[in-house]
């Protein structure tokens, strides 16, 4: 196909033809065996563009930033060419290999190898393939004045090794881009394979064409976010089950997580389970809070807050009674974050026992046992940390079946209106 665009418009590197797909494998490209026991049977991941013969997957490194990047490269910023010079950029802690890196459908998508592409894969680099990183992994310090006010009351105290004076956590994370094995995954939604690319090549309004032209491809980097893993403690410590593991598997709430709107528990939730790990650190066992990229339930959050003005608009008020059909009526479905996915990365990260789940989510639980990890005691967040108008969410949700130690609210209960009106 030709493209409509002249020669000059075009970045110095493009060529005036338009490649929409191609059906056989590149000369070039290096075979990925998925769940093979060593990185060199298994096959570096190569999602980059610059040399198209060596691509092995669909869609590109980084797929959720991937406009971005063609944005920089229209505008002449980046150079199609460009290589990123990994020097210095190894992890800060060594996670792995572990036996679940290896064990059929225990990891399907993240690449296990991803943060350490530029070591097992060295040759290949070298040979010229560009292998790009999907997984980093680096220090920091994490600063909350929830953690503060928690020093102040006396629940936490700075010992200098996981708590500094200034009221900073000193943690381990990792950012994990997704790759996802596409058999694996539809074996895990309970459909076949063939039907999971129609409905994602559909869905993305014909994306990526490969889904449905190039069934030897077999890796996919889908356009969504990723997740970030902080961990209280040591990461080698996770894969021992006799050391205590408290943990969150957290869902991104911009709203509440970043600004502390006070519709739902969100960013209490968290910042409790942050303080549940440093307790944990400091007690010898080892914290990890893994935040997913899955704003509204993996709805969005221009669907979230027409949700928030459908609830606080219905007659009778805001009422948790109401609370999931309002989701529903938008949004066609209570919540799209399906938890079969999420395990993965505690499996990347060898996890075979949680001592202290962090969480009242019955989906969450579920897909955590029946992956095979173990899960101990559930902690749910004290009534004193639920903001008023988030009373609803959790009156809803212990409804529903979440864990709580507490009394379920009733019928009775649950038809009373405890959310504010929008206009106060």
């Amino acid at each position: 196909m030709t493209s409509d665009l002249s020669p000059d418009a075009l970045p110095p590197a493009s060529s005036g033809h338009i490649r929409l797909t191609s059906h056989s494998g590149g000369l070039d490209a290096l075979p990925i065996r998925w769940g093979a026991p060593t990185p060199a049977e298994r096959g570096p991941v190569v999602g980059t563009t610059s040399r198209r013969s060596h691509r092995n997957v669909i869609g590109t490194h980084s797929g959720s930033y991937s406009v971005y990047r063609a944005l920089a490269v229209a505008a002449g910023a980046l150079s199609r060419e460009h290589r990123a010079d990994l020097t210095d950029t190894a992890p800060t802690d060594v996670v792995g290999p572990h036996p679940q890196w290896s064990e059929p459908d225990r990891i399907v998508s993240l690449d296990p190898w991803g943060a350490v592409t530029s070591d097992v894969f060295a040759d290949r680099l070298a040979a010229g393939h560009d292998i790009r990183p999907t997984i980093a992994i680096t220090k920091a310090h994490v600063i909350l004045p929830e953690i503060a006010d928690a020093i102040a009351q006396g629940r936490l105290r700075p010992d200098g090794r996981f708590l500094l004076d200034s009221g900073a956590a000193l943690v381990t994370k990792a950012a994990v881009e997704p790759v996802w094995y596409l058999p694996g995954v539809a074996q895990r939604f309970g459909c076949t394979e063939a039907a999971l690319r129609r409905v994602l090549f559909e869905e993305t309004g014909g994306m990526y064409p490969e889904l449905v032209t190039r069934s030897d491809l077999e890796v996919f980097l889908p356009p969504i976010g990723g997740q970030t893993v902080y961990i209280f403690g040591s990461a080698t410590d996770l894969v021992n089950p006799e050391v205590e593991l408290t943990a969150r598997v957290h869902d991104e709430c911009n709203g509440s997580d970043v600004f502390g709107s006070d519709i739902c528990t969100c960013r209490p939730y968290l910042t409790h389970a942050i303080e549940e790990c440093i307790l944990c650190a400091q007690r010898g066992g080892v914290g990890l809070v893994a935040y997913s990229r899955k704003e509204g339930r993996a709805l969005g959050e221009v669907t979230k807050f027409l949700v928030y003005n459908a609830r606080k608009r219905q007659v009778g008020g805001d009422t948790a009674e109401q609370y999931f059909a309002r989701t529903e009526c938008v949004a066609g479905v209570q919540d799209m974050r399906f938890q079969e996915l999420m395990p993965d990365v505690l499996h990347w990260l060898g996890i075979r026992k949680i001592h202290r789940l962090v969480s009242m989510s019955n989906m969450k639980y579920d897909a955590i046992t029946g992956s095979g990890i173990e899960v101990g005691e559930r902690v749910n967040i004290p009534d004193e940390l639920i903001p008023a108008d988030a009373q609803v969410e959790i009156d809803a949700k212990m409804a529903a079946g979440y864990f709580t130690p507490g009394q379920v609210p009733d019928a009775a209960e649950l038809g009373k209106a405890k959310g504010r009106g929008l206009g106060t």
